[in-house]
Formats: structure tokens, sequence, C-alpha cells
């Protein structure tokens, strides 16, 4: 879902979508499947092949586990109920008695057995997490910013939740909480850093400064594909986890302004890129570029599905061809 002026989603919107969307029989959306999975005439096929290959790099052919669950037995839960409904917009397509294994949540570990997850380690044998566009509604956020780059604050600013499950995030605080290039602030209250605690503030605001602090929590940044959306550049230690934005992909001083893992060397960016404001719209516009590629919603429904056939297949479950095979 994109962003629009307002920068947030409208989860109520996203909510009764897809709560009308369970009330549709399935069969509904299977005869769908072929007409969807028909390319169109200016689809890039090579393109389109490259990314499925990199979300799902299963090689070899291995049956699952008969204790894994079939499409018809998954459920919405109390917990994770985005990431049940952002799955079931590309499972409702497929048989219900396929099997599947999903890994719903921050996942930092690659699992045994090929499942579909939202994060994967990028530095790691990682064949067996399958990448899903999931959690969208908070992690695909893209944004109009009508801040001219040379208007905005020659400082680095950044909110979020800080605590002990996010080790980066103290670190970086301990360093620069009080530095004069940095507006930092923990948003999360009743934690033992409650001294860096600060209001949340709208994306609006951030947008006013030049510099947006993107460092992983958990897994991934969620606020990275905002911020690479817009007018401002993201600065960030090398990520060593990625989700359906491909953040594997990125390149250093390219699409964002790379820190050592020490973060001892942010002051000195910071001043050579506030020195060499050309070099800023250079990475400005390179972001802006990359976002691109995921707001078309048609060919990314398309991945989405090539994806999910393609781990049927590897999983050794029969699927009829398509026209892209």
């Amino acid at each position: 879902m994109v962003g629009i002026n307002i920068h947030k989603n409208i989860k109520l919107f996203y909510y009764t979508k897809n709560a009308i969307l369970q009330l549709i029989p399935r069969w509904f959306f299977r005869n769908r499947l072929s007409g969807l999975m028909r390319p169109k005439d200016d689809d890039d096929i090579d393109y389109i092949k490259k990314r499925v290959d990199y979300y799902n790099r299963l090689h070899s052919e291995s049956a699952l586990p008969k204790k894994v669950k079939s499409l018809k037995e998954l459920r919405r839960g109390k917990k994770n109920t985005t990431y049940f409904f952002d799955s079931y917009e590309v499972t409702r397509y497929f048989n219900p008695r396929l099997l599947v294994k999903f890994e719903f949540g921050d996942i930092t570990q690659v699992p045994r057995i090929p499942s579909i997850v939202k994060s994967r380690p990028i530095e790691s044998n990682n064949e067996k997490s399958v990448l899903l566009k999931l959690n969208k509604v908070r992690h695909f956020i893209f944004v109009r910013d009508k801040n001219r780059f040379e208007n905005k604050k020659n400082m680095l600013i950044g909110r979020g939740g800080v605590s002990d499950r996010k080790p980066k995030r103290i670190a970086f605080y301990k360093k620069y909480f009080d530095h004069p290039l940095c507006d930092l602030g923990q948003t999360n209250q009743n934690s033992k850093y409650n001294y860096w605690y600060k209001k949340k503030i709208s994306i609006e605001k951030h947008l006013k400064y030049k510099f947006i602090l993107c460092l992983e929590g958990i897994d991934v940044s969620s606020n990275l594909k905002w911020v690479m959306s817009s007018s401002s550049i993201a600065v960030m230690a090398k990520p060593q986890f990625e989700t359906w934005f491909m953040e594997g992909q990125l390149i250093p001083d390219f699409h964002y302004i790379q820190i050592r893992d020490d973060y001892s060397d942010l002051e000195k960016k910071l001043s050579y890129f506030i020195d060499n404001p050309e070099k800023c719209m250079n990475i400005i516009q390179n972001a802006n570029a990359y976002v691109e590629q995921f707001k078309n919603k048609r060919r990314e429904k398309l991945i989405s599905l090539m994806v999910l056939e393609k781990y049927f297949i590897k999983t050794r479950q029969s699927l009829q061809t398509h026209p892209l095979k």
C-alpha cells in the first residue's frame, strides 16, 4: 500500500477490506489465477524472473513434513493479523490442499524447512527463507515529499523504540544522543533508558531534516522505505536483514549513507555530505528510482504469485505451468 500526503496507511480501510475478502469463496480467486499470471506485452520478463529467484532461492526439491499445515488450515489468530491478511492475498489463488510453512513475525534465523517469511538474514545460506511481502501496512509506506533538500535542517533525526532486544539502537544512542548534529529520541516509555524519551513525531516533521536514521531493530528498519522515497537521505550501517524491499541489493553511499557498524564515523560522514550537497542529490535520485520498482501493483502481485508457485513446485507439490515458463 502506498502512502499519500498524510503519510500513513488507512488501517481501518485495510482491515475492513481484508475482512470482506475472507467472505468470498476461494474458487472465485482460483478461477482468476491463470489470467493474473499471464504477462502483459510491456512486462520485462527477465526482470520479473530475477526478482522471483531473488525472493525464492530454493534450488533442490524436497517434500515438506506431513505435519505442515495446508492452506485451508491456516487461520487468523489474535496475533500477526496483518501477516495472515497479506499472505491470504496470495494464497487464496491456489488449491487449499497445498501445504505451506509460514513463519510470521521478525525472523532473524533461517528456518530448518522451506518457509515463507517477512525477513531473513542477508549474509548466510538463506535458501530456505522464502520472502513474501508481509506486514506491508507497516513496512511499505511511501511518501510524496514536497520539501526541497536544501531547505532542510543539517541534522540527523532519529525516533524509535529502544529496548534490550535492540542493542544496535542502544549503542547508537549512547554515542550520539547529545551530539549537536543529532536529534534522537526513544519513543517507548517505562524502560531503563527513559533519559532518551521523546514523544513520537509525524513523518512530516521527520522530513524537515536532511538525514534520517534507519537503524535496524530486531530485524529490518521499518522506516527505510518511506525515507528512500523522500528527499531526505537514509543513514545506516550495512543492513544485516532483508525483506521484500531487497535491502541486500542496496549500494552504500549510492542509495543511502553508510556508516560503520560501530557508528564511529557518523560525524565525519554527515559533515562530508553537508559540505557536498550535489552528492546528496545523487543519492536521493538513486533512492527514489529504486523505490519506483515496488509501485507497480499488478507486477508486484504477479511476482508474489510466482514466488509462491515456485515454493509449491520446489516442495514437490504438483502445479500447472504458466506462460512465463
